[in-house]
Order: structure tokens, then C-alpha cells, then sequence
């Protein structure tokens, strides 16, 4: 028998750092450890399947998320402080190393333990990184914060984060832990789970003449810059006669949480852009998609839109590389370490223009996508393989039991 790990991770919903998590505890598990995921929210109906396959716990919904819509990070804080206290004190849960993620506050009250267990922390980005500073009250909210953070981070015994930009970033940023050098370990992508799900039919969701299909995959949140995948979209068609204008068209799907007030305002945002753009015909919007319409998406599309700036490192563009679906991706953050431009797909400025431009070489050559496809999916077999993130995970908790 392995060691026993348990995950603490805030809400255990649908999103990258979600897919992460549960890819290292199956990982784990498959290597004969003991895995428990513990978390503040979870909904076995808004997550990942495969959820399922492991054991999770939940503590703490019962705290808010926010105050009137603010104080999120505060009230996250909170939430993943409760979690563990209630991990170290009320669960009887019995653990050889916790790994944690996205909120590191909760490091210093998982030592409290009676027989203190190492800490592997996972640092997607940080999170002082991710919240604008618009205002001088905001500043002075989000200090302490900040220091927390920074201070907490340091207390792991093992930080590893999910690419060579964020490596950069961390160093940058936590300036105090200048000593510490995290190790990259690439997310991976769970191909087993991906060539088991059948295609799902797209009726009703692709109108039948369309032959050249783009598609967005992101959660409804700002920062993602699904805008520009619109405006990109409405570039290209203007550019289009009346018949080409029936064979295009464009897929907005995100993750979707109608206890998310961004994701609600946000979606119809997009929505009234795409009317207002006079080409809502020839885009359809999709919440909270399955696993299956994912991956029927990802075999029909002609490239995916992949549009955040400064991405710690972003694992749709893996998953439609190993679909065969090439990226058009922003030359920036962690696309430029996972996509190999004019090879499985393009990195452009964060432009309408640009991104148009590249969409529109897939129209004049319609063998690209299966060239570029070949490529992505040899690029993701070679570099990002669950045998590869599972042999190194593992060694590192290893390490620390």
C-alpha cells in the first residue's frame, strides 16, 4: 500500500485547476495510495465524471463566498482556513502528506496535526496576480492578503508549480522566497479518458451546412477574453460573400456557475456583443457543457480560440491537440511552452486582426487542420502524458511521506 494523501482544494467544480486535481489524486490512486479530496463545494453534477472514482469529502458550504458580491478572496481564505481545521480536528481522516492548491492559507493550520505531515503546495499562479488594484481602498484590502500569501506559501515543504512561466512569475513575485527554486511539473492530459468517450451528436448545437466550425472553450469570466474570439469571428466574416458566411461558424462554450455572479453577467455580455455585431446567427453559446459535447466539439472544429493573456499555462490547448484540433492561441504565458507555432497551431497578438488572419489560412487551406492536428496530438503524446506527470508526482510524495 502506497502513502495516504489527501487533497484539500476550494471548489471542486469544473475548470482547469479542477481537471489538475483530479488527475493527480486518480494518478495517485492508481499507484496504490490512499486518496481523499476534501473540499468547501462539490456537486457531483457540476464536476468532472471521474469524480466519481475517488472519495470526496466536503466541509465549510456553508460559509459565504462573498459579502454582497465582494470580499471574495477574504471569504476563500476563510473557507479553505475552516477546511482544514475541520480536516485536522473533526475529519478522523489519517494522511501521510496533504497537497494543496490556489489558496495557501490553510498550509500553517494543517501543521497543527497532532503528528504534523508534509505539504506539497501547487501553485497555478498567484493569486495577487490575478485581482486588478484599481483603487486605492482595493490596495489597502488586498495587502494583508497579499502577505499572507506570500508568507503561507513559504511554509510548504514542496512547491511545485505548472510551467516555466509561472516558475518565472513565482520568483518574481514572492520576492521574500527568493530561495526557493519550485519545480515545473506540466499538467497532463488523462488520454485514456479521452479515447474512451464516444462522440456525442452535435444536432442542434452545429447547424448542418456549417464545414468550418470554431470553437472557444473558457469559463464566462473576463479575464479569459472570450470577446476577442467574437470579435476575431466577426473580423473573419466580413470579410466572407453571403454563401461562405452559411459554412462558418462560431462555438462560445464555458464553464458556467449560476452562483457566480461574473459568469451570469458575463455570458450575457457576450451575447448582446454578438447582436449587437449582427452575427448572433452564426454563433451559439453553450454552458457547462459535457465531457462528451467536449469532445465531439474538439474531433469537428477546423481550430479552437484560445484567448487569455498571460495563461499560467492552460489545458484546453492540450486537450484539442490531442483531439487533432489545432490551436490559434495569444503569445504569451504558458501557450508558448505547450503550442509550437505554425507547427500545431498559431500564437498571435491578443488582436481581432490577428487572430482573424490566422483563422482565415484554415478557409484557404482546408489540409492544415489535419496536418497541424497530427502534429498537436505526437506533441501532447510526447511532452504532456499522464504516464510522465503520474511517475513524477508520485516520486515527490514519495519524497515526503
Amino acid at each position: 500500500m502506497g502513502p495516504k494523501v489527501l487533497f484539500l482544494h476550494p471548489d471542486l467544480g469544473i475548470g482547469g485547476a479542477e481537471r489538475l486535481v483530479l488527475d493527480a489524486a486518480l494518478a495517485l490512486q492508481e499507484r496504490g495510495c490512499s486518496v481523499e479530496i476534501w473540499t468547501s463545494h462539490y456537486d457531483s453534477q457540476h464536476c468532472f465524471p471521474d469524480s466519481c472514482h475517488l472519495r470526496v469529502f466536503c466541509a465549510g458550504d456553508w460559509l459565504p463566498r462573498s459579502v454582497w458580491g465582494r470580499c471574495a478572496a477574504i471569504c476563500a481564505y476563510l473557507r479553505m482556513v475552516y477546511l482544514a481545521l475541520y480536516v485536522v480536528f473533526l475529519s478522523g481522516s489519517e494522511s501521510d502528506v496533504f497537497i494543496c492548491d490556489q489558496v495557501s492559507a490553510c498550509i500553517p493550520f494543517l501543521k497543527l496535526s497532532r503528528r504534523p505531515k508534509k505539504i506539497l503546495f501547487y501553485c497555478h499562479f498567484p493569486d495577487q496576480l490575478l485581482t486588478p488594484r484599481r483603487s486605492l481602498l482595493k490596495r489597502l484590502y488586498r495587502t494583508p492578503i497579499d502577505w499572507l500569501e506570500e508568507r503561507t506559501t513559504g511554509m510548504a515543504d514542496c512547491i511545485l508549480v505548472n510551467s516555466k512561466f509561472t516558475a518565472d512569475v513565482f520568483k518574481k513575485t514572492f520576492k521574500s522566497l527568493s530561495y526557493i527554486n519550485p519545480d515545473v511539473l506540466y499538467p497532463s492530459l488523462n488520454s485514456r479518458t479521452f479515447d474512451s468517450i464516444v462522440s456525442e451528436n452535435l444536432d442542434g448545437i452545429v447547424p448542418k451546412k456549417v464545414e468550418f466550425l470554431y470553437l472557444s472553450i473558457n469559463r464566462y469570466e473576463r479575464k479569459k477574453n472570450i470577446l476577442l474570439a467574437i470579435e476575431a469571428f466577426h473580423n473573419l466574416l466580413i470579410r466572407l460573400d453571403a454563401d461562405e458566411w452559411e459554412k462558418v461558424h462560431l462555438i462560445v462554450a464555458g464553464g458556467y456557475d449560476e452562483r457566480v455572479l461574473e459568469n451570469v453577467e458575463h455570458y450575457e455580455e457576450l451575447k448582446n456583443v454578438a447582436t449587437k455585431l449582427q452575427i448572433e446567427n452564426n454563433i451559439t453559446f453553450l454552458r457547462s457543457f459535457s465531457d462528451d459535447q467536449k469532445m465531439a466539439l474538439l474531433r469537428k472544429s477546423t481550430c479552437i480560440l484560445y484567448t487569455p493573456s498571460n495563461e499560467h499555462f492552460g489545458i484546453v490547448p492540450v486537450e484539442a491537440m490531442y483531439m487533432e484540433c489545432p490551436v490559434i492561441a495569444v503569445n504569451s504565458g504558458g501557450p508558448l511552452e505547450s503550442i509550437l507555432n505554425n507547427s500545431t497551431g498559431f500564437l498571435c497578438n491578443p488582436s481581432p486582426t490577428e487572430f482573424s488572419e490566422a483563422m482565415e489560412k484554415f478557409l484557404k487551406d482546408p489540409g492544415l487542420k489535419h496536418s497541424m492536428g497530427a502534429a498537436g496530438k505526437a506533441r501532447v503524446k510526447e511532452t504532456f502524458s499522464s504516464e510522465a506527470f503520474s511517475e513524477k508526482l508520485y516520486q515527490y510524495v514519495c519524497r515526503l511521506s
